[in-house]
């Protein structure tokens, strides 16, 4: 019995003095709080934004399925098709709705640097 008073006592103490320094650790400061609060009023006013970019996103999908189904395969034999992307400017679209793909020629082609056998040091 005495041996549990020697054992219980110290414990005690120690939980006394423990205590206050828990509690302030889990406690948020004034800075962590008002963050706190400053986000969940950006989220707040942002909600009704981000709901209806959520709709525009669900009715974009079925037409981007409808476009991948019917434009996937001429997508595929088109990179089968060009060996190095790099030759090309970038598309164009005519005012007729016609879209081209200009070849550059070997003066516009970005010239590869010349590499030296030997790195100096």
């Amino acid at each position: 019995m005495i041996a549990m008073k020697q054992i219980a006592v110290p414990i005690f103490a120690l939980s006394l003095i423990a205590s206050p320094v828990l509690a302030q650790e889990d406690a948020p400061s004034l800075m962590e709080r008002g963050a706190r609060l400053f986000f969940e009023g950006l989220m707040q006013e942002m909600e009704p934004a981000l709901d209806e970019v959520e709709g525009l996103a669900k009715d974009l999908v079925p037409l981007m399925q409808e476009l991948s189904g019917e434009m996937g395969q001429a997508f595929a034999d088109l990179l089968d098709q060009v060996e190095d992307w790099a030759a090309y400017h970038p598309p164009e679209i005519l005012p007729n709705g016609d879209i081209i793909l200009r070849k550059k020629t070997p003066q516009e082609m970005p010239q590869e640097p010349s590499t030296p056998d030997e790195i100096e040091l």
